[in-house]
Parts: structure tokens; C-alpha cells; sequence
């Protein structure tokens, strides 16, 4: 038992670990995929959107890469499912999508703004958590489960691209989206190399640390296999929003001995404590807070549609759009298409007010 929890601690520490760099990273090159978006649809400006899709080739080629070297089994992760959830990822993430332009960043980004000194995002971490612990266990769980997650197609073969039996196919898909980015010559810049493979290998990084390192083939009290740490009981990667639910249910019931640390709580902790120390390091620390209650408001309605939806859609913009679409999942394929097409629709409806109130 005492290699088991020296074990679990190593686990921890590697996803904490993981979320510093994370953090660190996303404070310092600024990879968001709301800002990628918005400078895609405001600005013409593709730069943070080509980190983000290098992040995806990395982690499909590195996931892909760990599964034929049998150092992780890929039908044993949170996102590997026999269900195409086809309604939940579409109502999810459209709804996702459109709250965390209110918010101004999505759920990692969030975090990394906590970090940078920022107020609102302390606000918007709370009530995200809580929307999202409803929606998991709570009243609108009993909506979501009682609607959108009644629809859903069942494939026996597994709910993922790999059913097209495609040798290859993740090197296929991560080869073709890093030439996407590489061939052109402005994206060769340490920012942007930066955040492209060090947040895709961090994705993988963690892939390994959960299904292999974590990987305990009988437990000596129940004899079942187990991930350690994990919340799902599952592979997991990272994902940001069950696991703020997760953090502050952990915080509030600690001396309940049933309330153990996940990998996810201790990735929520290590993006807070990268993004301080690199906004420390840079002197671009500052305290930010509310301009109006206009702004409150939005941010309070924006957090609880990310809580929300990101359930619904089981993630968010890393949870499915890095993680689970490293899977080749089909659901993660279509909760990633709806978040953008949930936040371009919520950007054009920004710019609509912003244009009335210009004209008033």
C-alpha cells in the first residue's frame, strides 16, 4: 500500500507539474483558442489559430504513437465510447462556445488568467464550477439526462474516426495538420513553436503519466485494474471543467476522507501556479476587476453557460478540442466544431451591440 500511494503522489505531481507548464506556456505566448477565434474572425490574423491546430497534430501523432507502442490502451479512455453523443456535443458545445466569449477566455484560459492577477476570472471560476457540478450531479444534470443525452447513436466499432479502419490515421491527421501550419515561414517564431508543441506534448505527457505510469493492473484491495487518480477511473488528460467542479468540491469537504485529490485538481492548481510565476517573471502581473455591472453580468452569464455546456458537450476547448480529439473521437470532433461555431455566433452578436450602442 505505501508503493501504491508513493505511486499516486507521482501521478499527482506529474499532472501539477503538467499544469505549470501548461500555464506557464499559455501566459507567455498567449494560446487561447477564444483569442484564436477572435483574431480569425475580427482580425484575419491566423497566428494563434495555427497554435492551436499544431497542438492538435502533436497530440494525435503523439497519442497515436503511445497506443502502437502499447505504453497506453486506448479503449480505456474518458473519451473512448461505443455512443456518438451527437446532440449532447452539438447542444454542448455550441453553448460553451457561446458563454466563453462572455468570459473572455475558456476554461483553461480562465485559469491562466486567475494567475495573471485577474479578478473576474476568480468569479468566473466559481460560478463555472458550480454550473458545471449541477450539471454533472445536480438540477440541470436531470435536464441534461433527460434531453440531449436521450439522442445518440450506437456504434459497436467505437464512436471515432479509427472505425473507418484507416491505417495510420492519427499520423495521417497530425501530419497533415502540422504541414498546415509549418509550410508557412511567419509561424516560425519561438512564441508560436512554443505553444504548438509544448502544449501538444504536454497533452501527450499526460497521456502517458494517467494510462501507463497510473496504470495499476490489480489493486491490492479490490483486485481490479485502476487508473490512480483519476476521477473517471478512466485515462484522463486534461480538461478543464469537471475539473473546477471537481477543485472546489475538494476544497470545501477536505476533511471528508471520501474527497480525494484527482489529476484534475492538481492540473487546475499547477495552470494557476505556472501562469503567477511567468506573469511574475515577465512583470506583467496586475490586478483586474469589473468595469460596470454590464460586465459582472455578462461574465456571470457567460460562466454559467461554460459550466453548463461544457459538461454537456464532456469538455471544453483542451478537454475535447486537444485531449479527446488526439482520440480521433467522433464526439470530440463535433463538440470542437460547435464550440467554434458557438463563439464566432456570439462574436458576431457582440459586434452587432457594440455597433447599436456606437450608433445611439
Amino acid at each position: 500500500m505505501n508503493e501504491l500511494a508513493t505511486l499516486t503522489k507521482e501521478v499527482l505531481g506529474a499532472f501539477f507539474l503538467g499544469g505549470v507548464l501548461l500555464g506557464g506556456i499559455s501566459q507567455r505566448t498567449h494560446f487561447c483558442t477564444m483569442g484564436a477565434v477572435s483574431d480569425v474572425v475580427n482580425l484575419g490574423d491566423w497566428t494563434r489559430a495555427r497554435q492551436w491546430i499544431c497542438a492538435i497534430g502533436i497530440a494525435m501523432i503523439g497519442f497515436a504513437a503511445l497506443s502502437d507502442l502499447g505504453q497506453i490502451d486506448p479503449s480505456k479512455t474518458l473519451y473512448a465510447s461505443t455512443r456518438f453523443m451527437w446532440l449532447s456535443s452539438l447542444v454542448g458545445g455550441l453553448v460553451f462556445g457561446y458563454g466563453m466569449v462572455l468570459t473572455s477566455g475558456c476554461g483553461n484560459k480562465t485559469l491562466v488568467r486567475i494567475g495573471g492577477g485577474n479578478l473576474k476570472s476568480v468569479v468566473v471560476f466559481v460560478v463555472m464550477g458550480v454550473s458545471a457540478f449541477a450539471t454533472l450531479k445536480g438540477i440541470t444534470a436531470v435536464l441534461r439526462v433527460n434531453t440531449v443525452d436521450t439522442l445518440f447513436v450506437d456504434m459497436p466499432s467505437g464512436a471515432s474516426l479509427m472505425a473507418l479502419g484507416v491505417p495510420g490515421l492519427g499520423y495521417i491527421l497530425g501530419a497533415a495538420l502540422l504541414l498546415f501550419v509549418l509550410w508557412r515561414k511567419d509561424f516560425w517564431t519561438f512564441e508560436s513553436l512554443l505553444a504548438g508543441l509544448g502544449v501538444g506534448s504536454i497533452i501527450v505527457a499526460m497521456w502517458w503519466v494517467s494510462g501507463h505510469l497510473g496504470y495499476v493492473p490489480e489493486h491490492p484491495e479490490t483486485l481490479d485494474a485502476v487508473y490512480l487518480a483519476t476521477s473517471s477511473g478512466r485515462i484522463e488528460a486534461m480538461n478543464f471543467v469537471a475539473p473546477v467542479a471537481h477543485t472546489l468540491d475538494w476544497l470545501m469537504f477536505y476533511s471528508d476522507q471520501s474527497k480525494v485529490l484527482t489529476v484534475g485538481v492538481a492540473a487546475v492548481a499547477g495552470v494557476i501556479t505556472g501562469s503567477a510565476a511567468s506573469a511574475l517573471l515577465s512583470k506583467t502581473f496586475r490586478w483586474e476587476s469589473f468595469a460596470n455591472p454590464r460586465d459582472l453580468g455578462q461574465h456571470l452569464f457567460g460562466s454559467v453557460l461554460m459550466g453548463v455546456g461544457g459538461v454537456t458537450a464532456m469538455g471544453c476547448t483542451v478537454g475535447q478540442g486537444l485531449s479527446g480529439l488526439s482520440t480521433l473521437s467522433l464526439n470530440s470532433c463535433l463538440a470542437l466544431a460547435a464550440i467554434v461555431v458557438g463563439s464566432v455566433i456570439s462574436l458576431r452578436h457582440q459586434a452587432a451591440r457594440l455597433e447599436r450602442t456606437a450608433c445611439a
